[in-house]
């Protein structure tokens, strides 16, 4: 079964040249200064608008920006957008690196393949098409054939496709299609072997897989929203229907619903012997309640674990009511128990892997054996052992990065599993259980040096004493003078771990002299559930704290300094950037707050936003108002100050982080900010929080946000020949 933290993590979330010359040969890291350019912002009306939050007024004045279908908005983000792409455009390299970028991300993307009885699937990236193309085949040896191609759908590559779930004769294969980078869904029905599309379609669906019986499959979904709010309206009412083949969406038969609390999430998933169906339901993306329903015998769902301070997960049912479960109950780094459905009291319970001082991040299984994934200081780790935890023996990884994978049915003696890191290419390996060998299945091949490179973690303090992990990524030439362009990246939040990760955008930083650096900050699910809640809520200030404190730690170990460093994140992690360029302006060059979370009041208002209030809390509590406030970047924007050079990120299509955020953020700051620093606002359009972003917008996005860094950093950029 899907672990659920990823699903409940999806809620959110919850990425070189000189100035004047096409040759900079003799620029040195002090004498490059690009000229600042004048700007003339967009007026932006405000409005009289006052809020109470428990005795303390708050004005919002450009409220209106909040109705992103509205005429008026639509002009406003034309406005900026213009400006925008003017100054983008004046940045003489910018069209290089733009160049150096396509040449760098053309090259052919895998997956790991996944099976269905005699068949293997995979997605695949010739190298520029804008989205990956579903291949399968007939066995190993087969000969591979396309699938589905959502590159045939749309002319501008805005289709997204995704596997959800094959039928348990492995006939037919459920889809999801996706449209301009919303969380919205159709689900789709294809036979597998003459790939004919069948009449099945269900519309408004969210957050949801498929979990396939003999007879058709069960899925979840809202009510369909009112006009016009389709983007931006709350979402209330996820619940499960079954969905029988060949049928109307009409006729779905609703399986659960909770009308008494419209704000409750509500997943399902489906025991591999298709005996038990496994409901969760969840207030956001924190604690959730599990029940089980017996599909052999019927009846109600009964309770399994009660909500909603923790999270417990089945793994795996081993036959009589017997069931693996992943949890946090007495373990805050998570631990594997056996326990008896028709017996659920956890006086009965009998542990499998007891919880140790790594995280244990997730239990998979496939050809009868269960891999236990850990967590060990943010690189991955993996044990194959036996169901009661007999046999273990670590699987050896090519180097210390992130690896995934290891699942497959009882009878799938072939597994895949990938492993990259910063300067190691997303690589796949096939894995034989009996054996325990793994062999290279497919290999990226880059036009870079990987050996040119060194990539490193340190330990810092935070302002309270905490020690904080940190990657830091860098040529090996590179000197610590303090005068190198550095990109600090962050998230900290929602249990989400940030562990290695190879992308070759960052290697326009790194080729031209640059450091990257990614602390494990609080909030994250790094170091386990303790971490976690160390950032949340009441304690979210930490996060911010870690953060800052990188910052100020490259800058006193000679990385960089303040006038070359940028900060960034997106969603989460766009809070993050917009948190701290208001706390502590004067410590970067450059901010870039993407698809961000920046109106801390008002958040649970739109679509799914609601959500998050386990990790945020909401202002319409007066405790947490107070605390919110504290942070919230929009409102802690101060007239007259100097901001840093900031390009704020969104899409006219984000109905996770609603662009209104962005919007009003970016109005004020542009109204309060004092200084020759630029201030914009990026809108993509036909785009959303960045899943089934095409190719072409991601090459467009990546050249922009370097040229920015580099201008605004007066960092000194090479022209690229290789």
């Amino acid at each position: 079964m899907k672990n659920l933290v990823l699903s409940m993590a999806a809620l959110l979330a919850v990425c070189f040249f000189s100035c004047e010359s096409s040759s900079n040969e003799e620029a040195t890291k002090e004498d490059t200064n690009y000229p600042k350019m004048t700007l003339e912002y967009p007026e932006t009306k405000t409005v009289e608008q006052a809020d109470d939050y428990h005795g303390t007024i708050v004005n919002d004045p450009f409220r209106w920006l909040e109705a992103d279908t509205a005429a008026d908005v639509g002009a406003w983000v034309q406005s900026q957008n213009k400006l925008t792409y003017s100054y983008l455009e004046k940045i003489p390299f910018r069209k290089k690196i733009e160049e150096r970028y396509t040449e760098l991300f053309n090259y052919p993307k895998l997956s790991s393949p996944f099976r269905a009885g005699d068949y293997y699937f995979f997605y695949k990236n010739d190298g520029l098409q804008n989205q990956s193309v579903i291949y399968f085949q007939k066995g190993l040896e087969g000969e591979a054939e396309v699938f589905i191609d959502p590159n045939a759908l749309s002319e501008d590559g805005t289709v997204a496709i995704g596997v959800l779930g094959f039928s348990p004769d492995n006939k037919y294969v459920a889809y999801s299609q996706s449209v301009a980078g919303s969380d919205w869904r159709e689900i789709k029905v294809m036979e597998i072997t003459s790939k004919k599309e069948l009449s099945d379609k269900l519309e408004w669906v969210k957050f949801s897989g498929a979990a396939w019986t003999d007879e058709g499959f069960f899925y979840s979904r809202y009510p369909a929203p009112a006009e016009g709010m389709e983007l931006s309206g709350n979402n209330q009412n996820h619940s499960v229907y079954f969905h029988r083949l060949g049928t109307d969406q009409s006729e779905d038969e609703l399986v659960y619903a909770d009308p008494t609390q419209p704000d409750m999430y509500h997943f399902v998933g489906i025991s591999e012997d298709k005996e038990y169906l496994f409901l969760t339901a969840a207030p956001g993306t924190d604690g959730y309640a599990t029940y089980f329903k017996n599909l052999k015998t019927g009846g109600d769902f009964q309770l399994l674990f009660e909500g909603y301070s923790n999270k417990s997960n089945v793994v795996k049912h081993l036959g009589d009511g017997k069931c693996l479960v992943i949890t946090d109950i007495d373990a805050p780094n998570y631990r594997l128990v056996e326990l008896d459905l028709n017996n659920t009291a956890k006086e009965n319970w009998k542990e499998i892997i007891p919880e140790t001082d790594d995280l244990l991040q997730s239990v998979s299984t496939g050809g009868g054996k269960m891999f236990a994934n850990y967590l060990e200081k943010a690189t991955d780790r993996f044990y194959q052992m036996d169901y009661d935890g007999s046999n273990k023996k670590e699987i050896q990884l090519p180097g210390l990065g992130s690896a995934g994978g290891f699942g497959g049915k009882e009878d799938y003696k072939t597994l895949f599993y990938s492993f990259t890191s910063f300067t190691y290419p997303n690589t796949i390996f096939k894995y034989n259980v009996e054996t325990g060998e793994s062999e290279l299945f497919y290999k990226t091949e880059l036009k870079f040096n990987p050996e040119d490179y060194v990539e490193k973690q340190v330990t810092y303090k935070s302002k309270d004493g905490t020690d904080v992990s940190m990657f830091v990524v860098h040529k090996k030439d590179v000197e610590m003078d303090g005068r190198n362009p550095a990109y600090l990246y962050g998230y900290g939040g929602f249990n989400i771990s940030l562990t290695p990760s190879f992308s070759a955008s960052r290697m326009i930083l790194l080729e031209n002299g640059g450091v990257f650096a990614m602390p494990n900050l609080r909030g994250g699910g790094e170091y386990g559930e303790e971490w976690h809640k160390g950032g949340m809520l009441g304690n979210k200030q930490n996060v911010f704290d870690d953060f800052i404190s990188a910052a100020e730690y490259l800058i006193d170990q000679k990385y960089t300094s303040s006038d070359r460093l940028a900060i960034a994140g997106g969603s989460n992690g766009g809070l993050l950037v917009g948190a701290c360029m208001t706390q502590r302006p004067e410590l970067f060059a450059v901010a870039l707050p993407a698809v961000g979370v920046m109106d801390m009041l008002r958040y649970h208002k739109f679509t799914v936003g609601k959500g998050w209030i386990p990790e945020y809390g909401s202002a319409d509590d007066p405790d947490q108002f107070k605390y919110l406030m504290a942070y919230s970047p929009l409102h802690n924007l101060k007239e007259g100050v100097s901001y840093p050079a900031t390009m704020v990120t969104t899409a006219d299509h984000d109905d996770r982080v609603v662009p209104a955020h962005s919007f009003k953020f970016a109005a004020q700051l542009q109204k309060s900010h004092q200084g020759e620093n630029p201030v914009i606002i990026r809108i993509a359009t036909d785009a959303g929080h960045g899943a089934g972003k095409p190719t072409s917008k991601i090459i467009e996005e990546q050249a922009d946000l370097w040229s920015f860094v580099f201008y605004n950093t007066n960092a000194p950029v090479k022209y690229l020949e290789n």
